[in-house]
């Protein structure tokens, strides 16, 4: 299969597709077909290797040794002989940086458990984008106290992807007068 493969540390210009083994799901994992995949602060840091410690560490001392990619979106092929909840030809979206990233490649592996059920109205696109932005927004939000009906709040880089989920959490929290906290 194809993957986005990092040769060293540093500028983009050092990505290069290169033929990869295909990865086979073990018993807990999900083997998905990637059809869509954002880009986000983790790539970039694991692009650069910075900070080092904890990126190094994890990609490759002075060698990166991932295929970079976490948030990803994509249909289901296989099924390890635990998964139970997941089955092939399911859509599903998850964030992979807890599992080994490697969402820059036509297919992955994750466990069932980092993965949930795309909603149908959603693109694959649509549902890239969500996971990291979505759970740092929602921890944000849930950080403080809890939001009260006529509060002020500031969401500073409302433009960018967790402010702008951020303001739609608490827009829609406020609506149904269920306030988050």
């Amino acid at each position: 299969m194809k993957a986005l493969h990092q040769s060293k540390y540093g500028s983009p210009d050092f990505l290069k597709m290169a033929e990869v083994d295909k990865p086979v799901p073990k018993k807990n994992q999900v083997l998905i077909k990637v059809q869509a995949v954002s880009i986000n602060d983790w790539d970039w840091g694991l692009l650069n290797g910075t900070p080092f410690l904890p990126n190094r560490f994890m990609a490759g001392l002075f060698n990166p040794r991932i295929i970079v990619g976490s948030d990803i979106a994509g249909r289901v092929e296989a099924v390890g002989s635990n998964v139970s909840r997941i089955k092939p030809g399911d859509e599903v979206y998850g964030d992979l940086s807890g599992c080994g990233f490697g969402g820059f490649a036509e297919f992955v592996c994750a466990p069932e458990s980092d993965v949930v059920s795309k909603p149908p109205a959603m693109s694959f696109e649509q549902a890239a984008a969500i996971p990291q932005a979505g759970m740092l927004a929602l921890q944000g939000i849930m950080a403080g106290n809890p939001i009260e009906p006529g509060q002020s709040i500031l969401i500073n880089g409302a433009g960018g992807g967790v402010g702008s989920i951020a303001i739609q959490l608490i827009k829609e929290s406020l609506n149904k007068s269920r306030f988050l906290g």
